[in-house]
């Protein structure tokens, strides 16, 4: 599956490094690209949009 989501609290690339890192440990195979000034993820990953989203939030972000 191929995601874009919107995650205003990105600050740095470390915040992506650091969401990108989440998800990789349930999926290794997923692919996670981001964007400091627009604030998105693209995500390329076999896991659902709602296990990625509880990930991306135990990382400490939020997705809007």
């Amino acid at each position: 599956m191929n995601l874009t989501l919107s995650v205003p609290s990105i600050g740095c690339a470390s915040c992506i490094e650091t969401i990108a890192k989440a998800i990789q440990s349930v999926d290794a195979s997923a692919a996670v690209t981001g964007d400091v000034t627009t604030k998105s993820l693209d995500i390329e990953s076999q896991l659902p949009e709602a296990k990625i989203r509880e990930l991306i939030a135990i990382a400490g972000h939020k997705v809007s």
